[in-house]
């Protein structure tokens, strides 16, 4: 089985991944829409909120085959399965791994508990430990950081939440 992505209308994941659990057994195609945990200051206020990691994307975990394909897209709100080719494309290998190595058993990325020493960057836990090397900014104030993950082979910057340690 492969991994693919289906590009949906932003906002509509949750409910085609529900029309995806109706059509298809959990054995024969399994889903994830990543999301990620932040801190949100609104009007002066702190809050912890979830956020979609891909907006407009789920991805799944297939046989794939032109049966399932055509049923995938007869659901509402799915725009195409994406592709390089002329019907699909799997996901490459190498960049599920490390997405899927972000994410805990519900799909979402928690925060990473980091201190940084003489500009260098150190993970003592959560899903970046072990990751560095994808980190491409850290912003303290904010408690987020800055990663550059592959996806269909383009790298793509996103934002994941952290607790900045002291030393």
């Amino acid at each position: 089985m492969d991994w693919y992505a289906l590009f949906v209308k932003t906002g509509k994941e949750d409910l085609v991944q529900q029309w995806l659990r109706i059509y298809f057994n959990e054995s024969i195609l399994s889903t994830i829409i990543p999301q990620r945990r932040l801190m949100e200051r609104k009007g002066g206020k702190v809050k912890q909120v979830l956020k979609k990691m891909f907006p407009g994307y789920i991805f799944f975990h297939t046989e794939m085959n032109m049966e399932t394909y055509y049923m995938v897209q007869k659901i509402p709100h799915v725009i195409r399965i994406l592709k390089t080719g002329e019907y699909y494309t799997k996901i490459a290998e190498d960049e599920m791994v490390c997405i899927l190595k972000l994410l805990d058993h519900e799909g979402v990325v928690d925060y990473s508990k980091i201190y940084i020493f003489n500009s260098k960057i150190f993970i003592k836990s959560g899903p970046l430990k072990g990751m560095e090397g994808i980190i491409i900014a850290v912003d303290k104030r904010k408690n987020r950081v800055k990663v550059l993950v592959n996806f269909m082979g383009v790298p793509k910057p996103i934002d994941l939440g952290i607790e900045v340690l002291r030393n």
